[in-house]
């Protein structure tokens, strides 16, 4: 689905120099941009508990959902719509065609195309995906832990995954962050469509571990109450950037400063604690002072 914004006007080549031709080209790439959208199609994770989930009238709701709201009011768009994605299809649902191509929208696993503008799902910042998505933010700095369930007495830290069976959702690089990154020789690595199925087979005994980012983590323990036990010895940061069609600056600008706000203004903080309070996430920092809620720092828009 496109976004409506305001068509660029037409120059004629005959009448301007190279500097305004240059000039001109900014400004289109400018009115191409969602900020001047009436309208967004967000897509957030509709199975991962505090984060995108299905409440019980079957509406979207969660941590991310909040802050993608949050957003769109400081860019003074009212009309939203939310849309469910897994891993795996973010950067589909973003993609865009270059002049002349024919589009090809990411589909819902019912054959239907969509596209999104807006991408809020537990999205962590990497070069590779930077190739093709603009990310503004981070708006939170997750950390990538690891869930055992709670009758598992040998892990308490990532090596002790050391020929152990774990899994991931597709289109996550959390186990090669195991594998490749620590060079940890794991048992089985499963990758299933997501990491509700991982959970389940980890309920069921199918794997012995769940490792990614522990918001996402913490929330699942919340859906399986005294089955599961969060490690809580992080060891990678996970940056949740704000996925945006590749190329759009201004809006990873507005965006940012959306995400700047939402600090300085005490949001964050009560978004957080809305969501995550009670969960498992450590409220206390490694000096054990209570946790500050300071504005990550931006990747920058490219």
């Amino acid at each position: 689905m496109w976004f409506r914004h305001r068509r660029a006007r037409s120059v004629s080549a005959l009448a301007v120099a190279v500097l305004s031709v240059t000039s001109a080209c900014s400004a289109d790439r400018e009115e191409e941009s969602l900020i001047h959208a009436d309208s967004l199609v967000i897509a957030v994770k509709e199975d991962q508990p505090r984060l995108g989930d299905r409440g019980e009238g079957g509406e979207l709701e969660g941590y991310d959902v909040d802050v993608a709201l949050y957003i769109a009011d400081y860019m003074e768009i009212e009309d939203v719509e939310f849309i469910g994605t897994t891993s795996d299809r973010r950067d589909g649902l973003l993609a865009r065609p270059s002049p002349g191509e024919t589009p090809t929208p990411e589909t819902d696993p019912a054959g239907t195309p969509e596209r999104a503008d807006m991408v809020v799902a537990t999205y962590s910042i990497t070069p590779q995906r930077k190739t093709s998505v603009t990310f503004a933010g981070p708006y939170y700095v997750a950390k990538q832990d690891i869930l055992v369930r709670v009758d598992d007495d040998e892990v308490f830290e990532v090596r002790d995954l050391e020929k152990r069976n774990i899994c991931q959702g597709e289109g996550s690089y959390s186990t090669s962050r195991i594998t490749a990154g620590l060079g940890i020789d794991v048992g089985e690595e499963s990758k299933l469509e997501s990491y509700s199925r991982c959970i389940e087979l980890l309920a069921e005994g199918e794997v012995d571990a769940v490792s990614t980012d522990n918001l996402i983590l913490a929330g699942f323990m919340t859906e399986y109450p005294g089955e599961f036990r969060l490690v809580n010895n992080p060891f990678t940061d996970e940056k949740y950037g704000v996925g945006l069609p590749h190329g759009d600056v201004a809006a990873c600008e507005k965006v940012n400063e959306a995400i700047s706000t939402m600090y300085r203004d005490g949001t964050a903080e009560e978004l957080f604690r809305k969501w995550f309070v009670g969960t498992g996430i450590e409220e206390f920092d490694e000096n054990g002072e209570e946790r500050t809620y300071n504005v990550p720092q931006f990747e920058g828009c490219e």
